[in-house]
This record gives structure tokens, C-alpha cells and sequence, in this order.
């Protein structure tokens, strides 16, 4: 089979079709820049670089989608490079009346990732992978939002909630909008709210999923790789592999299903196959060349994007991700100060 370019590949896979070579991304925070969308940009760009992911994802700050609503953001940063809410914008029932609809061109936050898009300018770097940015679902972005108070208000005040759930869904879809023409591929699009550690079946098939679906089918005709990343543990798998995407990320190593079960449900790719974690943080570059190894196995290497099932801790060993890169043939390229 003659060389694949990278978004034929990405396409191959996400249509069961044959490729020259498994296709693969991996991605990270970049927390000590991520304040700046020229930093942000640049490391990205450098990242990739080094890897040659099948796609690329920009990866910005956690909580820059809610600083606008009135979260602000805490100094310390976890394990995984994200930086959680230290004080949120809903603190009283009252106060889910503030989440209106902003406008993603100049809300802080939004715009930034707008102007990150806009300064990668598909740099040569990038080569032919696509561009994914990531946007989180209303749901998600109601509990960043509100912390601990969420389940209790989706009890007491669900109309308050449905409300802000409304605004959020057409801020995202503006951004997405606005994304999508300045020349990205799709949306990585993270939903944390369909694991049952973070909601009932219940809830999110009443305050989760319609809004899911409303954004899916509103980028339905512009994007071309709509990943969605599904968050957490017990996940809702039958109702997520049921939306509308093109390719299904998970922790396939932590939580079922496995990526065999998963791509029997799904229409599209599936992404995963590497713990990011127990093997490509703190195991040996024979452990994950081991998982690549299985994941290939598990799918036949169809429908399959090899990855790791969320972002890249910050301390895991270059040499971990680099063994994955050429068990898979992937390019490989020596960039000084650019492993994790």
C-alpha cells in the first residue's frame, strides 16, 4: 500500500478502511505557557513536532471556558497539568441566572483559544495531520462551574440548571462555529458528566445527553473528526457510542469497555489503548510497546488510533512515548527541551 498522508490515514480509520500504518496521537497540558495563546501555540506545535501524531490537539487550560462566567482559576497544578476552579462562579441557586450566552470571539477565555487556533495558522509543523481543539460538554462545564453544589441543584432547581445548561450549549456551538472557519478538522469534544461516579443514568439522559446531541448536530456538517472523549469511570458507553462522532476516546485500560467491546458499538474509531498512567508514566518502554502491541491485536489495527485515554502526565518519560511512535512507524524527530 503506498504512503498514507496523515489526515488519510485518521480518515481511513475512522471508515474501517485499511492503512499503511496504525495511525496514533498523544497529547498534553502545557501549564507553564498555557496562560498565552503564542506560548501555548508554540508548544503545541513543538510537541507535535517531536511525535508526528496522526492528528493534532490543542490542549488548553481546564478552565478557560468558565473564567468568563466568574470561576477563577487555582495556581496549583495536578499531576495531569490541569489547574482545577478555586472558586467558583455558582455558589447560591441564584446565581445559575448569571450564565448567559456569551459571545466566544471576545469573552475572555474563549478568545484566547480562538486567537491559539489563529497562531498555530496550520504552521508547517503540523504538516497534513488534522486539527482538533477541545471544547468541554454544557454538563461538564455546569459542574466546573458550580463544584459540589451541582447534583443538589439539579434536584431543588432544575429549571435555573436548564437554563445555564441552554447558554452554555450556544456559546459552545458559536466557538466551534468560529473554530471550525478559521480551518480546524473537527472538535475534540470532552464529556465528564456520562460516568456514573459523576452522575445517574437518569440525569445525564435529562441534563446531559439533549444538549450533547444539540452540539453534535450543529457542527454535524463542518467537522470532519468530531472525537468524543468520554470521561471518567462506569460510563454511560451504550449512550455515548449512540452520538453523533467520528471516533470514541476512553481509558480503555481502566474502565470497560475494552477497546475489542468498544469498536463493536461504535460506527467510527476508536482511540485508546494506552494506560497513561500505570504504563506510559510510570512503566518501561517495553510496557508500552506491549499495550500498542494488544490494542492492534484487540482491533485487527482497523478503526483503530492508537492513544493514550486522556492527556499525557506531566512527568511521563520521553522514551515511553517515543518507543510507541516507532513500534508503530511513526516519525520520530529530535527536538531539544521538548519531552515531557
Amino acid at each position: 500500500m503506498k504512503q498514507m498522508s496523515r489526515r488519510e490515514r485518521v480518515l481511513a480509520a475512522i471508515n474501517r478502511q485499511p492503512v499503511d500504518r496504525v495511525p496514533y496521537a498523544v497529547w498534553r497540558h502545557f501549564p507553564s505557557v498555557d496562560h498565552s495563546p503564542a506560548g501555548l501555540a508554540q508548544a503545541t506545535l513543538r510537541f507535535h513536532e517531536r511525535y508526528g501524531s496522526d492528528f493534532l490537539k490543542i490542549t488548553p487550560r481546564g478552565s478557560y471556558a468558565v473564567e468568563a462566567w466568574g470561576c477563577v482559576e487555582s495556581d496549583a497544578v495536578r499531576e495531569d497539568g490541569h489547574r482545577p476552579c478555586a472558586s467558583c462562579a455558582v455558589r447560591s441557586a441564584e446565581d445559575w441566572k448569571k450564565i448567559r450566552a456569551l459571545d466566544p470571539a471576545a469573552a475572555p477565555g474563549w478568545a484566547e483559544e480562538i486567537e491559539t487556533i489563529i497562531r498555530l495558522g496550520f504552521d508547517r509543523r503540523i504538516g497534513d495531520a488534522p486539527v482538533v481543539p477541545t471544547l468541554f460538554s454544557p454538563l461538564s462545564l455546569a459542574k466546573k462551574l458550580s463544584g459540589d453544589r451541582l447534583q443538589r441543584d439539579l434536584r431543588e432547581h432544575p429549571d435555573a440548571v436548564t437554563g445555564a445548561l441552554e447558554a452554555i450549549t450556544e456559546t459552545l456551538i458559536k466557538f466551534a462555529q468560529l473554530a471550525l472557519t478559521e480551518g480546524v478538522s473537527g472538535i475534540f469534544y470532552s464529556i465528564q458528566a456520562a460516568s456514573r461516579s459523576a452522575n445517574s443514568e437518569e440525569d445525564y439522559a435529562r441534563f446531559g445527553e439533549p444538549y450533547d446531541r444539540q452540539f453534535l448536530d450543529a457542527i454535524a456538517s463542518q467537522s470532519t473528526l468530531t472525537i468524543i472523549h468520554c470521561h471518567g469511570d462506569g460510563l454511560m458507553f451504550d449512550r455515548l457510542a449512540r452520538l453523533p462522532g467520528h471516533a470514541w476516546n476512553w481509558d480503555d485500560r481502566e474502565t470497560p469497555p475494552s477497546l475489542r467491546e468498544g469498536a463493536a458499538k461504535v460506527p467510527g474509531a476508536v482511540i485508546g489503548g494506552l494506560h497513561q498512567w500505570k504504563t506510559l508514566r510510570d512503566g518501561t518502554a517495553e510496557h508500552a510497546v506491549g499495550e500498542t502491541r494488544d490494542a492492534v491485536a484487540q482491533t485487527g489495527g482497523t478503526g483503530l488510533i492508537v492513544g493514550p485515554g486522556c492527556v499525557l502526565p506531566m512527568n511521563t518519560p520521553d522514551a515511553n512515548v517515543a518507543a510507541v511512535v516507532q513500534a508503530l512507524g511513526g516519525p520520530l524527530k529530535k527536538i531539544p527541551g521538548v519531552a515531557p
